[in-house]
């Protein structure tokens, strides 16, 4: 195995939420910022060794939470994670429960997503390369069956499937908008996990979300209105579980095969190469190299 005090390279992407700043148990930790052709990402990536598996962690917010969902440069952090090696990503964040039958505390592991986002960019195919991925199957089976093992060998109360509504925040829902995504059929809601699985897919990675729930955000009439008070303190019960959960997946995230994520762009970018602008292939190398046919990068 190469060891990553040489070179820093990784299989596994985890990409940390609200209250999950590191990974526990990392041996030969190091950190390393990524150039992109899309800016910075949310913070230096941490390189490590989980339990032989070779991890790369990124915190979405920035250590000390100091970036906000829409501001968050989500191109940047794909683009880092796959230049890195990271062909499977796990996303876990902290959501508001839309059902009675999540409850504070459970972890939720879902296949469907709703984007109500308005300021964000949500592909890296623009300004002459067009690509259309397939999106109706947003979360990768293959990860998100891992996942489930997992928590039910840590002991979470674990609902697989369902719908995560994101909204653009950082306010969180009026009790009108609330109760419209309940009648969506919603099963949670967050702000940060798109366009970022949407990007992942364009990048060919296989991408699987752990949501935490926290509250029941504002439509439960006989719980108070969510504050960020109550989140926290709900959130801090939560990481300690998904710490154990992520661990307890590892290996097995490491063994899933390559699957259909893997060759999302195969018949997605409709441009015809002789079309393409050269700095923009360039710029695109790391993810259109498979797909496109002659020169490499056209360096």
């Amino acid at each position: 195995m190469t060891r990553l005090g040489t070179v820093a390279r990784a299989d596994i992407g985890i990409i940390g939420g609200s209250g999950l700043y590191n990974v526990e148990g990392l041996r030969k930790v190091t950190e390393r910022s990524v150039k992109t052709p899309f800016g910075a990402a949310s913070d230096k990536i941490v390189l490590g060794e989980l339990d032989g598996i070779r991890v790369a962690f990124l915190s979405r917010h920035g250590r000390g939470h100091r970036i906000n969902p829409s501001e968050i440069n989500y191109r940047a952090n794909i683009y880092a994670l796959k230049s890195l090696g990271v062909s499977r990503v796990i996303s876990v964040s902290a959501v508001g429960s839309m059902k009675e039958s999540i409850k504070p505390g459970d972890v939720v592991l879902p296949d469907q997503f709703i984007d109500l986002t308005k300021r964000r960019v949500s592909t890296f195919f623009e300004g002459g390369i067009v690509a259309h991925v397939a999106f109706g199957e947003p979360v990768c089976a293959a990860l998100g069956a891992v996942l489930l093992d997992a928590a039910h060998t840590v002991g979470a109360t674990v609902h697989q499937g369902g719908v995560y509504l994101c909204i653009e925040g950082p306010q969180f829902s009026t009790k009108g908008e609330s109760r419209l995504y309940r009648q969506w059929g919603a099963s949670v809601i967050g702000m940060t996990n798109l366009p970022e699985a949407k990007l992942a897919r364009e990048a060919e990675l296989c991408y699987a979300s752990v949501a935490l729930a926290t509250d029941y955000d504002c439509w439960h009439e006989t719980e108070e209105a969510v504050t960020v008070e109550a989140i926290l303190t709900t959130l801090r019960q939560n990481i300690t579980l998904a710490k154990r959960l992520l661990r307890t997946a590892m290996r097995a995230v490491a063994n899933v095969k390559a699957c259909s994520c893997q060759r999302a762009l195969q018949d997605a970018i409709i441009t015809a190469p002789d079309r393409m602008p050269a700095s923009l292939r360039r710029k695109l190398a790391l993810l259109i190299d498979r797909v496109v046919p002659g020169k490499k990068g056209i360096r």
